[in-house]
């Protein structure tokens, strides 16, 4: 995989674009806190984050619905055996 390295200029150019970030989550209440909270912390705040919750059967849904409930660009999709990563 080869990343383009972006110039500032074109950075600043492009800072309009919303970026979808689709994260596809199962039983994940040990790790989630901190990858959504990496997630907010990028320098680029354009973007939503979709979290997919395929049935987990922990806390991962409370956890989702309490980050989406303090920030608009998080969007919760709640659906059973999905298999959002295969």
């Amino acid at each position: 995989v080869y990343i383009r390295p972006i110039k500032v200029d074109e950075m600043e150019e492009n800072m309009g674009l919303l970026v979808s970030i689709i994260v596809p989550i199962y039983n994940a209440e040990i790790f989630l806190e901190r990858c959504i909270n990496s997630i907010l912390k990028q320098s680029y705040k354009n973007f939503e984050l979709i979290l997919v919750d395929d049935g987990s059967t922990d806390s991962t849904l409370s956890i989702c619905q309490n980050f989406q409930s303090n920030d608009n660009r998080i969007i919760v999709i709640q659906k059973k055996w999905w298999s959002v990563g295969i």
